[in-house]
C-alpha cells in the first residue's frame, strides 16, 4: 500500500489546489488509508500543515511540528499536542479527507461519528478525498448532512465535479 499512497501523493502534490495552498489540513493515517506520514515529514517544512485533534465530538487542527510533536490521540492515533491555538480557518487552502469510501459523485463514506462530517460543514475551502482504487465505488451511502469533495484522487484516476 505504500507504493500506491506514494503514488496519490504525487498527484495531489501536482494539483493546482495543493500548490497554490500554503496552509492544508490533513490527517494522519491508520491502517488501511492512504499512508501520509513521509509525506507530512516532507511538507511541514514548506508549508503550514495542520492535523486533526480530537476533542470531545468535534476536531480541532492545530499545527504540525514533526512527528516528534505527536501522541496518541483518543483513538490511538498520532495528534498534535494541545498547546497551541486552533489556526483560524479563514487562513487553511485546503484540506485532504481520508474516507472508508468515495464515489465518483465525490461522496465520501467515513467511519460513522461523524467527526468530519461535522469539521466539513465549518470549512469554506476545497475538499479532496484521497483513497485507493478499491475504495471508489460507484455509489456510498450518503445522508443530508455530509459534505461533498471537490475532488478524489486515487493511484490510478483523479476524479473532479
Amino acid at each position: 500500500m505504500l507504493e500506491f499512497s506514494e503514488k496519490i501523493l504525487k498527484q495531489l502534490e501536482e494539483t493546482d489546489l495543493f500548490r497554490q495552498a500554503s496552509c492544508v489540513a490533513l490527517y494522519y493515517s491508520i491502517p488501511g488509508e492512504v499512508q501520509t506520514a513521509e509525506f507530512l515529514e516532507k511538507w511541514f517544512k514548506k508549508k503550514q500543515l495542520l492535523l486533526p485533534l480530537v476533542v470531545g465530538n468535534d476536531l480541532r487542527l492545530l499545527p504540525y511540528k514533526g512527528k516528534d510533536t505527536l501522541k496518541p490521540g483518543t483513538f490511538g492515533i498520532p495528534e498534535p499536542v494541545a498547546q497551541e491555538n486552533s489556526v483560524p480557518e479563514s487562513t487553511i487552502d485546503l484540506i485532504i479527507v481520508p474516507g472508508v469510501a468515495f464515489d465518483r459523485g465525490l461522496n465520501r463514506m467515513g467511519r460513522g461519528k461523524g467527526f468530519y462530517d461535522r469539521l466539513l460543514a465549518t470549512l469554506q475551502i476545497p475538499k479532496i478525498g484521497i483513497c485507493f482504487d478499491f475504495q471508489l465505488q460507484d455509489t456510498v451511502p450518503v445522508e443530508p448532512f455530509d459534505r461533498k469533495m471537490d475532488m478524489i484522487i486515487t493511484e490510478n484516476e483523479i476524479i473532479t465535479g
